[in-house]
């Protein structure tokens, strides 16, 4: 191998290692950002955030939560958000995340939460579950298009 052909190799094997390292930068930078969206997303619920959907939710999004009977539009989470916001509220949260995968535009999410609620009868219930959330980048930000879980069973 010729000092030239060694020169080559080193050069394509640096620029081969930078670009892996800029893409494992970019990775993280889009992880955190969309671990960010889905904390503002509860957040913003949490503070009864009228706007919240319209922030965090696609104009397609379909989730489908445990306690519905099939997967909910983006008008038919807000009307039982809404519903749910007149039962009880939202005293805590806190998430716990287990994994993040981008890829390209899409994310999966998949963390489990424990949530403190003060219903009507001013008793306090504090539940865990667990989510797994799908995200895409748009121009506005990462928005969930779908998510699925809920309260683990007892």
């Amino acid at each position: 191998m010729t000092t030239r052909d060694k020169l080559v190799l080193l050069v394509t094997g640096i620029f081969l290692m930078s670009t892996g390292s800029a893409i494992a930068q970019d990775s993280a930078v889009d992880e955190a950002d969309v671990w960010a969206t889905i904390e503002g997303q509860w957040e913003a619920s949490e503070n009864n955030d009228d706007d919240w959907m319209d922030e965090f939710l696609s104009d397609d999004f379909s989730g489908w939560g445990k306690e519905s009977p099939a997967p909910r539009s983006k008008s038919s989470t807000r009307m039982w958000d809404e519903f749910g916001d007149s039962q009880s509220k939202t005293l805590e949260h806190e998430l716990y995340p287990l994994a993040i995968v981008v890829h390209g535009d899409v994310a999966v999410a998949h963390y489990f939460y424990t949530i403190a609620t003060e219903g009507k009868d001013d008793k306090v219930e504090v539940n865990n579950g667990r989510y797994t959330d799908v995200l895409v980048r748009t121009e506005d930000g990462w928005k969930f298009i779908a998510w699925h879980g809920g309260e683990d069973d007892e």
